[in-house]
């Protein structure tokens, strides 16, 4: 039964209940429950005691029913709610690996990002880097350890005590990460010497992602990110 049957059966019972009698109603009254009481001369919709009982009885009953529809329909709707939030869903994949990118980057030495001529920095100095992942192979995997491959870009500094942001030593580009090695291996697209970087870029990055490496950065939220924990790190 759905919530239109229910309100059209409570609606059946409300009509015989209460009727139209000209332009007035019948009217139930808790005198009315005490006994018969006379038909008043020319009300033809006024009921005994009798049959009000026999009226209220019925209204009850079906109220009951339509009580326990109710409860059943509502039981049946949390349980269809609960089984659709409780499906086992994938791990957040993106942000797990976006988690891994990060410590890694930040976790390694510069010259270990793979930079070409990367400038030398005070031992005491903190990589801090921001990551975005354009996908992933193979790229229905469900959890991080199935993830081989990971194409994205990084942007990271290099922070060094009291130095801002604007003036710090940078690492930026599109890169692969091998998953699959521990610690991960890092591949930066560069330009070489005999091949400039957009042809680096199709060289290694399968062509949607290469397509998209040349459009997208770091989010918004990310470099916000970023610039907030460098500027920790660099005591500003």
């Amino acid at each position: 039964m759905t919530a239109i049957d229910v309100a059209r059966a409570g609606a059946g019972v409300v009509k015989w209940l209460i009727s139209p009698c000209g332009t007035g109603a019948t009217v139930l009254t808790t005198a009315s429950l005490a006994g018969p009481a006379p038909r008043s001369q020319g009300d033809s919709c006024a009921r005994t005691g009798d049959e009000v009982k026999a009226i209220v009885k019925i209204f009850r009953n079906r109220f009951v029913w339509v009580a326990v529809i109710l409860l059943a329909v509502s039981a049946g709707a949390a349980v269809l709610a609960n089984s659709g939030g409780s499906e086992a869903k994938p791990a957040d994949v993106r942000g797990q690996i976006l988690a891994k990118m990060r410590s890694t980057l930040e976790q390694v030495d510069p010259g270990q990002h793979n930079h070409a001529g990367h400038q030398a920095t005070a031992a005491e100095s903190s990589v801090v880097c921001g990551v975005h992942v354009y996908g992933y192979e193979p790229a229905d995997a469900t959890a991080v350890a199935s993830v081989r491959t990971v194409y994205g870009f990084h942007l990271c500094g290099v922070a060094e005590a009291r130095r801002p942001w604007d003036v710090a030593v940078k690492l930026a580009g599109p890169l692969i990460m091998d998953m699959s090695a521990d610690p991960p291996g890092i591949q930066v697209v560069e330009a070489t010497a005999d091949t400039m970087y957009i042809d680096r870029l199709k060289e290694m990055f399968p062509p949607s992602y290469a397509e998209l490496a040349q459009k997208e950065a770091l989010p918004g939220p990310e470099m916000s990110e970023l610039r907030r924990r460098y500027d920790d790190a660099a005591g500003l």
